[in-house]
């Protein structure tokens, strides 16, 4: 035998039998050996991740005791988890195992139905108190207003093009296309407010300071008629393409409207409801007036119109500023982004997320990673060939040999890092359309 084919026997190739494969010298012994080594390539079997990794993903004692209700004396019997905080200038901090924390919380609450109207009574607790706060900042303000500075500000309306008022109104000619319906909406509020509730009031004042008898009434009811059938065919079509709109996103017809998705829909729908209200309640005191001859009645209508578009343009103003200030998501549907990146094997807790509705209903997610790094290590050597490494590392003798072989595989793993986070985002994306950017931050 030849010394190829000792070479060959000894490094162990055998065929499907299971037998060593016999060679015989010369060029045909080497081509072989070159066939078969382009063949044979070992690698790391797939693993299959199941629950078992899932059930490492830690969370914090806030998010504990927010998702499952529990008391702060419950969570300090758990498990404690030192991590690496995502901020450098804080400390680390304590986590928990999630699968510890979902199992106290069934040990208090003793089952899902139960922690379930828990959470769901505690949202409706919290709601009240957020629009109890939201009340009591507005007589706040109010306050504040009435016993404030009633100096003369002609100075400042003056140098309003000036410094920051230049800025404003810069950035309101330079906007982007995507946002232009959010000012044209808030342009078209402050118009209501402004002519259609400032006439309205001012015609409702003088007439109750000084009546008048109304005249050509019949002229009024044709003009009322006409206005009635014209809003009312437009808000009946408004109404129509908010709830295909509404039923498209899975979200109801109050949530479509107050969220504000689709801003120049929901001021049709909101003038023409105010249009139709109001030539109701306008032919209403009318009717009055021409059946007890006494105008204030039609002076009060005024005044009830007003009141009617003005609390349409506060809203409008309201609605449109706060998409145009970016405004953060419910929270349903942050808890869903959330729950849908620590359902992978690669994540192991998600920390500091922050996902903001920048218009038009496209989110931007932002959160930072702590990733599984025995995971992230092993998708890499899955797509590596075992055997090829093994023979590496047995050829190094010396530190230098060491570093290099080092270096090579830690580079390769950031890149497959790299790669995950690539791939959580366009599943992200994917998984969720109305989310548009997206960014991952590793811890």
């Amino acid at each position: 035998m030849s010394v190829i084919s000792r070479g060959f026997k000894s490094s162990g190739l055998r065929n499907d039998d299971g037998n060593a494969v016999q060679f015989v010298g010369g060029k045909d012994a080497l081509s072989y050996e070159h066939r078969q080594l382009q063949t044979v390539r070992a690698v790391l079997k797939k693993r299959d991740y199941g629950s078992i990794y899932t059930q490492n993903n830690f969370i914090t004692a806030v998010r504990a005791m927010n998702e499952f209700c529990l008391k702060p004396s419950a969570i300090e019997q758990l498990r404690k988890i030192r991590r690496r905080s995502p901020h450098d200038d804080t400390e680390a901090f304590t986590v928990f195992l999630r699968s510890d924390v979902e199992a106290k919380a069934l040990e208090v609450w003793g089952s899902h139905e139960a922690l379930g109207r828990e959470h769901k009574l505690r949202k409706e607790v919290e709601r009240e108190y957020k629009e109890n706060l939201f009340q009591n900042r507005k007589l706040l303000k109010e306050y504040n207003d009435f016993l404030g500075d009633t100096k003369p500000r002609f100075g400042k309306r003056l140098t309003f093009l000036q410094g920051p008022g230049k800025v404003v109104m810069v950035a309101i000619c330079m906007y982007g296309f995507s946002n232009m319906r959010y000012i044209a909406s808030l342009i078209s509020g402050v118009g209501i407010f402004m002519m259609g509730a400032g006439l309205s009031w001012y015609h409702g004042i003088i007439g109750l300071m000084n009546p008048q008898p109304i005249e050509s009434l019949l002229w009024a009811y044709c003009i009322l008629a006409g206005s009635l059938l014209s809003e009312g065919a437009t808000l009946l079509v408004a109404i129509n393409e908010i709830k295909k709109s509404a039923g498209i996103r899975g979200v109801s017809f109050y949530e479509y409207v107050m969220q504000s998705h689709d801003p120049s829909t929901n001021v049709v729908l909101l003038e023409d409801t105010a249009a139709v209200l109001g030539v109701i309640l306008a032919a209403s005191c009318m009717g009055l007036t021409s059946l007890t001859g006494n105008p204030c009645y039609d002076s009060l209508g005024s005044l009830g119109v007003g009141t009617l578009l003005g609390a349409v343009s506060m809203f409008l103003i309201y609605t449109n500023t706060e998409a145009l200030l970016g405004r953060s998501i419910q929270p349903e549907q942050v808890q869903k982004l959330t729950e849908f990146l620590e359902s992978d094997p690669a994540v192991r807790a998600i920390h500091d997320v922050k996902a903001t509705d920048i218009g038009l209903s496209k989110v931007r997610f932002k959160a930072e990673v702590d990733f599984d790094g025995q995971v992230v290590t092993r998708s890499y050597l899955e797509k590596q060939d075992i055997e090829q490494i093994l023979h590496e590392i047995q050829q190094v003798k010396t530190l230098e040999e060491l570093e290099n072989f080092m270096l090579k595989h830690g580079e390769n793993i950031i890149d497959t890092l790299g790669a995950e986070v690539d791939r959580l985002e366009r599943e992200l994306k994917q998984h969720n359309p109305d989310v548009r950017h997206v960014d991952l931050e590793i811890l």
